[in-house]
């Protein structure tokens, strides 16, 4: 059975920084593009930033220069480093999985950024 888990959200203040972390079980993990969406109240979900099998990039505009996604696929593992947080990076952030005919998604994990 594929399972995505989410670790590491919660409460931050403006300017400080948290790591998610996002553990694969029952997938070859090294074959998925790896991705981090976020949802905010109201509001649709958003894609944060995608990490491919071989490591390639992309990023929202929104967070280029304060977010890093990583990934270690010796530990089914992705990462989501978020630096310099602000009020509007407040949301639930989900992990997601994805090939061409497979897409698998982590029960999320919130993080509020407040003073």
């Amino acid at each position: 059975q594929v399972q995505l888990v989410e670790f590491g959200g919660g409460l931050v203040q403006p300017g400080g920084s948290l790591k998610l972390s996002c553990a694969a079980s029952g997938m070859i993990f090294r074959q998925y593009t790896m991705a981090w969406y976020c949802q905010a109240p109201g509001k649709q979900r958003e894609l944060v930033a995608t990490i491919t099998p071989g490591g390639f990039t992309n990023y929202a505009d929104s967070v280029k220069g304060r977010f890093t996604i990583s990934r270690d696929n010796a530990r089914n593992t992705g990462y989501l480093q978020m630096n310099n947080l602000t009020p509007e990076d407040t949301a639930v952030y989900y992990c997601n999985a994805n090939l061409p005919r497979a897409n698998y998604w982590g029960q999320g994990t919130q993080v509020t950024v407040s003073s």
